[in-house]
């Protein structure tokens, strides 16, 4: 058989698993065919010269494939770099089932195509076509992968897993903030996934295929947070490298500076911050020269920046600067609907890194419903990885499971009733009421009738029930 591909560098993906499967395609096939980048035919077999009536497959070689065959697909094939499989083609009164497969160089761009050719029997090619189908959808994810890690991201909005009301909200407005070039703070408590939202808006925003920058401030030195934000000049002080080192800023040009903990920078630096933000520049440490920069500013923090303003430890200009768009993430006992859902996401995750399959019963799920997760998201996962490496036998938890690791106050979210403390169930439900009734027409500013649709009774209802109350 001729060598079909005439080129070198044969380290692609692509290439090796069209190479693999490419001696299993012709043999099943009634013809095949090469091309290059420029449709021009490199390769064809006998038989598909037989087919096409070329008396000898060697004068065909190096003519635009559209010349021998008129109607061929293969041009689209090398243009767009996705495959086309069991397509029909018309030729003398004949029905040819054909797959055309496109294949790569190590920078991703198209060097050619391929095309395998059958009549109307398609059960030798169906087991090749299937293999080939998920060989490529795993290079494609595989790809998608390694160009997240390049610019920095790791997760995109299907990772900020969760279908509760509050969920659903962060995801809106995720998405709101992906389409427009606006600075986002991100509130919530520690582990709830702020850095995960921050991600997946980059991942999704116009500045995807540039880098996403992130630091956070509570963890880096005070001292250093200026040198760390804005770079630093050779020699700029006493130990400073001798070569000059860029700063978030610099390295998150053009793309998005992820600020994570805002509320733990100190007042000196915030004034800096806030210049930079406003003039979309920056002053090296040790330099008279200011740099421009272009960067999309996500910030997140689990303080009350309203408190820190009105104390004076926050500065209320930055504040404003950076809250564009506020998202805020509700604490995971507020979302315990979510709990089934975020653990079989966690489960799979840690399954991959142990080399196990775990599964979690309903049982289980209700265990990790009855605690208050101080921790959230981050100590939710914590206690699955230690459920699993103590039960890593059966690989399936359950509630007991879940008892052996849930730290004690396993009824955080609930209040912390002694025995003797029980009350009847109708004056909890009435006490119950009492509050929701309360918290509405608080919530409403005492409209009656809003507060009605809020608690989706009727009016009269809610007037009986506040006489009752009364």
């Amino acid at each position: 058989m001729a060598e079909p591909f005439k080129y070198n560098n044969k380290t692609g993906l692509t290439w090796d698993l069209i190479e693999a499967l490419f001696p299993m395609f012709e043999e099943a096939s009634a013809g095949a065919i090469a091309v290059d980048r420029h449709c021009r035919i490199t390769w064809i077999n006998t038989s598909y010269a037989a087919l096409l009536g070329i008396p000898n497959p060697e004068t065909a070689i190096g003519k635009l494939v559209g010349t021998v065959i008129p109607h061929t697909r293969m041009p689209e094939v090398v243009e767009s770099g996705r495959p086309l499989l069991l397509d029909i083609m018309e030729h003398e009164n004949q029905q040819l089932v054909v797959t055309r497969l496109p294949y790569f160089d190590d920078d991703g761009q198209v060097i050619g195509a391929v095309a395998f050719v059958l009549y109307d029997d398609l059960e030798p090619l169906t087991p090749l076509v299937s293999k080939y189908r998920r060989l490529h959808q795993d290079l494609l994810a595989a790809r998608k992968a390694l160009a997240r890690r390049a610019r920095g991201t790791r997760y995109n909005l299907g990772d900020f897993v969760g279908a509760s009301a509050g969920a659903l909200e962060v995801k809106r407005r995720a998405r709101l903030a992906a389409g427009r070039e606006i600075p986002v703070l991100i509130l919530g408590e520690t582990g709830t996934g702020k850095e995960v939202l921050a991600q997946a808006i980059h991942s999704v925003s116009g500045r995807a295929g540039r880098s996403f920058v992130g630091v956070n401030l509570a963890a880096v030195p005070e001292n250093l947070l200026e040198a760390e934000f804005f770079g630093v000049t050779p020699g700029a002080y006493t130990g400073a490298d001798k070569r000059a080192r860029e700063g978030k800023f610099q390295l998150a040009d053009g793309g998005t500076l992820f600020l994570d903990e805002i509320g733990d920078m100190p007042l000196t630096l915030q004034a800096k911050l806030l210049r930079a933000l406003q003039e979309g520049e920056v002053e090296p440490l040790g330099s008279n020269k200011v740099q421009a920069v272009d960067v999309r500013v996500i910030a997140a923090t689990s303080r009350n920046l309203e408190v820190m303003m009105a104390e004076g430890s926050f500065r209320s200009d930055l504040y404003y600067r950076l809250n564009v768009l506020e998202i805020s993430i509700p604490p995971l006992r507020e979302r315990l609907a979510d709990i089934g859902v975020l653990c079989e996401a966690l489960l799979q995750d840690i399954s991959e890194s142990l080399g196990l399959r775990a599964e979690i019963t309903d049982t289980a799920i209700a265990a990790l419903s009855s605690y208050g997760w101080p921790g959230n998201i981050r100590e939710l996962r914590n206690v699955l990885e230690r459920a699993l490496t103590l039960d890593e036998e059966s690989g399936t938890l359950d509630a007991d499971a879940i008892f052996k690791v849930l730290p004690q106050q396993s009824t955080g979210c609930l209040p912390q009733h002694s025995v003797t403390q029980i009350r009847p169930l109708a004056e909890v439900l009435a006490a119950a009421e009492a509050e929701a009734i309360e918290s509405a027409l608080l919530g409403n500013r005492g409209n009656r009738s809003q507060t009605a649709r809020a608690l989706g009774i009727s009016r009269s209802a809610l007037y009986e029930k506040l006489a009752r109350l009364s």
